[in-house]
């Protein structure tokens, strides 16, 4: 690299384009970061800090024995990944999963760029393709492309662009929570054992509240909107209620693992839990509740759950739409658009789907640009890695024809060499990536 090296323009400052960013200029390649907000908003931001967490505050498991997203996370750290570590650094307790103080987590972000000698951010839309003059350029725009962007990634691709609708779940204070009902314990007392506070149903309560559910006045849709379809790892909870009273029951409802110190002879019949979401403990968000719900019928439905009789909500939810590409189409195997290679994607625009899947395909991204920059040598990992399997689904692993977004799961992965018991099935994907990624890293440049 010399000091003439061109900068990289990436658009979209959210986990994706942060940490493809990140990369970059870790590798010593000059970035000029655009990021819309403030100058043009969305229908989910409320900040206009860059890598906002606009959703849950959880990556989710971190487990890299026994989860994918687990196994996601190490790699990741593995590779000097921004967004873990300010993950790590701004954690709040959440049993086995990895969850941040969302404020603190973004801040740390935006510090570390900002004032990072090779970065320049710069705010304002980037209303059509990038012009040619920037060379190849990175979009990271995530799911709520601006609709100019999106226009013209669809005119570029000659593919029919794919949508989904994304739920957010309240948020409550904890002062508000009436702990003569409510405890705290985690599912299975995992993690420290108290990282989540459980609110009891029993049957009646549980039935009143799915009817509440089914007859509250929904958000409605757009005449535009109204085929577009919802993600199944992200329901609003009114449609989890719809595919029959025993869904929650089965899903975030679920009473297993728990029991309740007050009476502990009598098991409830279903389990609200909510899941700190700061590092103060003065916020918790309730986990599984992404709605559609208008906020007067938040309040009323949700206020009849018990211990949330007096809730008073930091965040009441909210429904976004999602916008990603049909990347298996469009895309090379360096995620570039196939008919326009000085264009390369990254996050949840390509059709992954979560926090952890969006930075992963930045970081990928980012680790990919920077190389073609300097002439390096680098390739993308073995599908027996938790980043070769996610990537492989959007490259070509998946079917054009129904392609839709995805998590990280082992269901991604080349099925093992040799027969393992089910129990053991896990770990020996997890061993297997453990072994392959290492034997990747000594191949690429340092």
């Amino acid at each position: 690299m010399t000091e003439k090296t061109a900068p990289v323009h990436v658009i979209g400052g959210g986990l994706a384009g942060t940490e493809a960013t990140w990369q970059l200029v870790s590798k010593g390649i000059p970035v000029i970061l655009h990021e819309m907000r403030p100058e043009k908003g969305t229908d989910a931001h409320i900040t206009n800090t860059l890598a906002e967490l606009v959703c849950s505050n959880s990556f989710r498991s971190d487990d890299a024995e026994n989860n994918a997203v687990g196994l996601l996370h190490k790699e990741m750290r593995e590779l000097g990944s921004l967004i873990m570590e300010s993950a790590d650094i701004n954690k709040v307790p959440a049993g086995g999963a990895l969850a941040v103080d969302r404020h603190e987590f973004s801040g740390y972000i935006q510090n570390k760029l900002e004032n990072h000698p090779l970065v320049t951010v710069e705010r304002g839309e980037i209303a059509g393709l990038p012009p040619e003059e920037w060379g190849n350029c990175l979009i990271a725009t995530g799911p709520l492309t601006s609709t100019p962007l999106a226009e013209a990634i669809h005119s570029a691709t000659g593919a029919d662009a794919l949508s989904f609708f994304d739920a957010i779940a309240p948020i409550i204070y904890k002062d508000s929570i009436n702990f003569d009902i409510a405890w705290f314990q985690s599912r299975y007392d995992k993690g420290e054992g108290t990282d989540y506070i459980n609110c009891p149903m029993t049957k009646e309560q549980y039935e009143e509240f799915i009817q509440d559910l089914l007859e509250g006045e929904k958000t409605e849709f757009k005449e535009w909107e109204k085929d577009t379809p919802y993600f199944d790892g992200c329901l609003p909870i009114e449609v989890m209620a719809e595919r029959g009273p025993e869904t929650l029951r089965y899903g975030p409802m679920k009473p297993v693992g728990l029991t309740n110190p007050r009476d502990p002879e009598v098991k409830p019949h279903a389990i609200v839990q909510l899941r700190q979401d700061n590092k103060l403990g003065t916020i918790y968000n309730i986990v599984g509740f992404q709605t559609k719900l208008k906020y007067a019928d938040q309040k009323r439905v949700f206020q009849k759950i018990p211990g949330l009789e007096g809730a008073e909500f930091a965040r009441l939810g909210g429904l976004h739409r999602n916008t990603f590409i049909n990347s298996p189409e469009v895309l090379d195997n360096q995620l570039r658009l196939k008919n326009l290679p000085r264009l390369r994607f990254a996050g949840q625009i390509t059709g992954v789907e979560g926090y952890v899947e969006s930075t992963a395909v930045g970081l990928m991204a980012g680790r990919l640009m920077a190389a073609e920059a300097l002439g390096e040598n680098f390739s993308i990992p073995p599908q027996t890695t938790a980043f070769g399997a996610l990537l492989g689904h959007i490259m070509g692993g998946a079917d054009a024809k129904t392609f839709q977004p995805m998590n990280v799961n082992f269901g991604l992965f080349p099925p093992l060499e040799q027969r393992v018991k089910k129990k053991e099935r896990k770990q020996a994907y997890t061993k297997r990536a453990f072994t392959d990624f290492e034997m990747w890293k000594e191949t690429i440049s340092a």
